[in-house]
């Protein structure tokens, strides 16, 4: 009992120590270093290469010595008959008499070594192999990109849900002081029902937006959960803010980021399908060639009337044979050139769509330059929005509670101050993921 019970306890240290640790705080730069481990994505790209580093190894032992081994065991449950002359046995000329040659059982051991001389398709196969093995890394980085892009992306909408969140209830604060002032104007008779109700609209707005935020923020919160690759309610902390994070991917200098579009993996990938299509035309001719093989066959047989193989007196006869086979194509009614042909058709198509791949990077790269110095623009836009914006609803909060100035002014007032809070925010979040969207592109990743 007390092995078994030391045993369960080892068992469960192991799992314990296996199983995956979650940071209970987390910076931007931290969570895409996390996701890039444990992205679910991530580690499947990962393990594509391993599988191609196996398949590039399967290829190369095609050409490598392959030995096999048989053994076969026969038992005649009823022995064939011949008919021979009656007469070689001193029997009548004319007759016949039946006998079986051999023994009821046998068993046979042999040996096979084969070992590839000249195949001209085994040639192009390790070519394949190597750029088969370069595809699957450039899907690696491609997966890597694009999980970076939706960690910045996933990271950033939690950060605006919080910041709203925030400024939401700031605002209902406001909103309540402002109601309980002016219903006990009203209350004294010194105000109007109006201005109560308008204001009352008002928060009552407010506050479902400030609801269907915190649902949001439950939801961003499970969406950057998914993306790190850890459970979806798994509590985590983030230690960056929204206003930090905008100052920091402000970088200017990116927007003259000269793009180098053969480095670009979008590029690579384009670039190897090319390959590729260069190889299959390659198999296509190469099976034209002929084929050189030799081989080296090793065997023993042992006959008996009864099973007694496994018996020191067993007699076995042994065999060799060492031997080399040429197959030569000599006519296939045109099908290898309708192959090859084929096959030239589709390296043609694949020039044509790195062509392609190359005028369509360049004109994403500029499109992502021009949209994130727009949201860099539009960030400096909404930010002196936002302050005029206050400027404006504090002067007609200040008319409203001196009466010069009626509640439907100051609930314009509000509304236009509340727009313009979620437009910077929403223009601070364009900033941090525009510049992710450029470096992508540009595969240009900051190393940290």
């Amino acid at each position: 009992m007390k092995k078994i019970i030391l045993t369960v306890f080892s068992l469960t240290i192991c799992v314990v120590g296996s199983s995956q640790e979650i940071p209970q705080a987390l910076s931007l730069q931290e969570a895409i270093d996390f996701a890039l481990e444990n992205n679910r994505t991530a580690k499947n790209a990962q393990r594509d290469i391993e599988a191609a580093k196996k398949q590039k190894w399967e290829t190369i032992a095609t050409g490598l010595p392959q030995i096999s081994a048989s053994v076969d065991y026969n038992k005649w449950l009823q022995q064939q008959l011949a008919l021979i002359p009656a007469e070689f046995f001193g029997g009548n000329p004319g007759e016949f008499t039946e006998i079986a040659f051999g023994t009821k059982q046998s068993l046979n051991a042999t040996v096979i070594v084969n070992q590839k001389i000249f195949d001209g398709s085994y040639l192009v196969g390790l070519q394949s192999a190597k750029v088969f093995l370069e595809i699957s890394k450039n899907a690696k980085e491609k997966t890597d990109l694009e999980v970076r892009k939706a960690v910045i992306n996933a990271y950033g909408n939690v950060l605006l849900a919080e910041e709203s969140v925030t400024i939401l209830e700031r605002n209902v604060a406001v909103l309540e002081k402002n109601l309980d002032e002016t219903t006990k104007i009203y209350e004294n008779g010194l105000g109007e029902e109006e201005s109560v109700e308008q204001l009352q609209i008002t928060l009552s707005s407010i506050k479902s937006n400030l609801s269907n935020t915190e649902r949001l923020k439950n939801l961003a919160y499970k969406m950057l959960n998914i993306n790190l690759g850890i459970n979806l309610d798994a509590n985590i902390q983030l230690t960056d803010n929204l206003n930090s994070l905008t100052s920091q991917n402000m970088v200017l200098s990116l927007l003259d980021a000269d793009g180098n579009i053969e480095q670009t993996v979008d590029y690579k990938i384009a670039a190897n399908d090319k390959v590729s299509k260069e190889l299959l035309l390659k198999l296509e001719k190469s099976k034209a060639l002929p084929t050189l093989n030799a081989f080296l066959n090793a065997a023993y047989d042992g006959y008996n009337d009864n099973f007694n193989f496994l018996q020191k007196e067993q007699d076995w006869l042994g065999s060799s044979l060492l031997g080399v086979k040429m197959n030569i194509p000599i006519f296939s009614s045109l099908g290898r050139s309708a192959a090859t042909q084929r096959a030239r058709i589709n390296l043609e198509k694949a020039k044509e769509d790195l062509t392609e791949t190359e005028q369509k990077l360049k004109l994403q790269i500029e499109t992502a330059k021009s949209e994130y110095k727009f949201a860099i623009e539009d960030y400096q836009n909404k930010k002196d929005n936002l302050s005029l914006a206050e400027r404006i609803e504090k002067k007609n909060e200040i008319k409203f509670f001196e009466g010069i100035s009626s509640s439907f002014d100051l609930r314009q007032a509000q509304t236009q101050l509340y727009t313009s809070q979620q437009e910077l925010l929403q223009s601070m979040l364009d900033v941090i993921n525009k510049k992710a969207a450029l470096e992508t592109v540009l595969n240009e990743i900051p190393k940290n």
